[in-house]
């Protein structure tokens, strides 16, 4: 069983940043491409950010410039900077990740959500 744990959001003022985190733990062998994610009140979860094995990221047209996502695959985890942040970032973040297991099998987990709220 992979469990996604993230960590770092909060309330911030606008023009403020956070850092998110989001570690895997579990039976993995290899960890293709994470993401972050994020759904506000009343709105479809959207794709924020993503990162593959080799490091291309791609980027939601609200984020670019702002925010940057990486990754550490020594700790299985991945991260979002969150720079210039406005009112409308605000939102349930989730982390999600493509992986094989040690068993061959190719699965994918969601983290559990980690609110960020940007108001002044």
């Amino acid at each position: 069983q992979v469990q996604l744990v993230e960590s770092g959001g909060g309330l911030v003022q606008p023009g403020g940043s956070l850092r998110l985190s989001c570690a895997a733990s579990g039976s993995i062998f290899n960890i293709n491409i994470m993401g972050w994610y994020r759904q506000a009140p009343g709105k479809e979860r959207e794709s924020v950010a993503i990162i593959t094995s080799d490091g291309t990221t791609v980027y939601a047209d609200s984020v670019k410039g702002r925010f940057t996502i990486s990754r550490d695959n020594a700790k299985n985890t991945v991260y979002l900077q969150m720079n210039g942040l406005k009112p409308e970032d605000t939102a349930v973040y989730y982390c999600h990740m493509y992986y094989m297991t040690y068993t061959r099998q190719s699965l994918s987990s969601w983290g559990q959500g980690t609110q960020v709220t940007v108001s002044s």
